[in-house]
């Protein structure tokens, strides 16, 4: 009989479930909204009933089902199970893991969801193939994760690779985590749309406010600021080239600290593509020594949003291995 796993991304937004095989394949996949604000123990009735749905429409017995592994933002003990703090879901020392495990029968692993993220691109995506790879993902915020000859770099507290709260004097933001100056108060969704905001209320002309028309400024996104730069927008073009030499500087500092083979780069700020990867190139070029230049590959994530969840699946199909 065939061995299932289900892999699991749990975020401010949805929650996606996926029937993924042990070779890493995504056979069938169903998406929710998360209803994060209603509180946990309805998040986990929530994913109760979906794997039970997932189950039901792949045609499988849940008995073929080994162990389900998901992915949560926040700062995770992976060891205890244990959500320590996700700002997005509101959760604080939430019992993840037990909690999915009571309400399925299965047992469960739950990690960050960027290192599940880049496991999958490690594992089964754009990454396959190298020895020791680092991952990133541009979004909301700006995170990391290094995985070794196919071991997670955790460090201590579980707290590595949080790229974004790298501090850079050019930055002047005030971020979530108290501090002033972390790298993805610039280098994100948001920060790209934060950037342009500012120029235009400084008075920068700009393509972009015939577009906004009677809309506030607040409703400029980070999507606006790449079609403007297409358009050969002054502004558009001096943001994504700023904001692509505060991200080559960030992973400079990485990449003298773990000299990886490949930089993966996902996300939804990743979908911006060269107009911000080719300052982000020159200026780690610049950063770094050359024989850190020299051997490094850098790629786009392959599987999108798949990724977290065949990551979350084939690590947790992993860790199973170690428990038993």
């Amino acid at each position: 009989m065939m061995n299932y796993l289900i892999g699991m991304d749990i975020g401010g937004t949805n929650v996606v479930c996926g029937l993924v095989d042990t070779k890493g394949k995504l056979l069938h996949k169903i998406k929710q909204p998360t209803e994060a604000s209603k509180g946990s123990s309805y998040v986990f009735d929530k994913i109760g009933l979906m794997i039970e749905d997932l189950v039901l429409q792949a045609g499988i017995e849940k008995s073929q089902v080994s162990v389900i592994g998901v992915g949560t933002p926040g700062f995770i003990d992976p060891i205890k199970g244990i959500t320590l703090f996700a700002g997005n879901l509101r959760w604080t020392q939430v019992h993840t893991a037990d909690e999915i495990s009571r309400r399925t029968g299965l047992p469960v692993f739950i990690d960050n969801d960027v290192r599940m993220y880049v496991y999958g691109e490690a594992v089964c995506g754009a990454a396959r193939g190298y020895e020791h790879v680092l991952g990133i993902t541009i979004g909301t915020g700006l995170a990391a994760s290094m995985i070794n000859n196919g071991q997670l770099y955790y460090g201590g507290g579980y707290m590595a690779g949080e790229l974004g709260h790298i501090l850079m004097p050019e930055i002047s933001y005030r971020c979530g985590c108290g501090m002033t100056g972390c790298l993805e108060t610039a280098v994100s969704g948001t920060g790209i749309a934060r950037q342009a905001r500012e120029q235009l209320e400084n008075g920068r002309v700009s393509i972009m406010q015939e577009w906004l028309k009677d809309s506030s400024l607040e409703a400029l996104t980070a999507a606006d600021v790449s079609k403007a730069f297409d358009a050969g927008d002054p502004l558009a073009v001096e943001v994504m080239n700023h904001t692509g030499m505060l991200l080559g500087k960030g992973l400079a500092a990485a990449v003298t600290l773990y000299s990886p083979d490949i930089i993966v780069i996902g996300g939804g700020g990743a979908l911006a593509g060269e107009r911000l990867f080719a300052s982000m190139r020159e200026q780690l070029k610049q950063s770094v020594y050359s024989g850190y230049w020299d051997r490094l590959t850098i790629k786009t994530a392959e599987m999108l949003d798949d990724a977290g969840i065949v990551g979350s699946a084939l690590a947790a199909w992993g860790r199973l291995g170690i428990a038993r």
